[in-house]
């Protein structure tokens, strides 16, 4: 399997409204070959960080979706929020082989 982390820091004051984006997302994500699971996580000691993992088959699988028109729409409708300050945010993105379970 092959995780993909992108951790970003919002407002305190503005992380439910994020949280609530994320409730409401497209899952277009969803449909690629090879996704296993999206889970948007909360670091309980700082509300405003927030990390979206994605689990997928293999590394393969990840740099199709990644490639694809479906990803460039999803990230572009991100940059084009009406809250530019959220906009603007830029996450880190790391990447892992699961190892072992």
């Amino acid at each position: 399997m092959y995780v993909v982390h992108s951790t970003f820091l919002v407002p305190e004051e503005k992380s439910e409204e994020v949280i609530g984006i994320y409730k409401n997302r497209s899952k277009m994500v969803d449909q690629y070959e090879g996704f296993k699971s999206f889970q948007l996580l909360q670091n309980e000691k700082k509300a405003g960080e927030l990390t979206v993992e994605i689990v997928w088959e293999t590394k393969e699988h990840y740099m199709a979706w990644a490639q694809s028109a479906a990803f460039k729409k999803v990230h572009d409708h991100e940059k084009n929020y009406p809250d530019q300050e959220l906009a603007a945010i830029i996450p880190k993105v790391r990447k892992f082989h699961v190892v072992a379970l």
